[in-house]
């Protein structure tokens, strides 16, 4: 930010492609404000459909882990 280095000393530095710190330069001119506001962060919009969505994957991956936990006893032993 203070431009004691270039950009491509950076980038050779720290290993990233020069567009890399370019585009995280401009992320924190424009989000840097938001830092020092007051009130904290700001609680994030909970999408209940996709809750709903991967609450039900979740039912899906516990019964088909049970089920091949179960159908694998013979094999591993426990």
């Amino acid at each position: 930010m203070k431009g004691e280095r270039t950009v491509a000393e950076l980038a050779s530095q720290f290993g990233v492609h020069p567009t890399m710190i370019h585009s995280w330069k401009r992320a924190l001119l424009e989000g840097a404000s938001g830092v020092f506001e007051r009130g904290g962060k700001k609680t994030p919009e909970i999408d209940e459909e996709q809750v709903k969505e991967l609450h039900a994957k979740i039912g899906e991956l516990a019964v088909a882990n049970d089920f091949l936990s179960r159908k694998l006893k013979p094999w591993i032993g426990k």
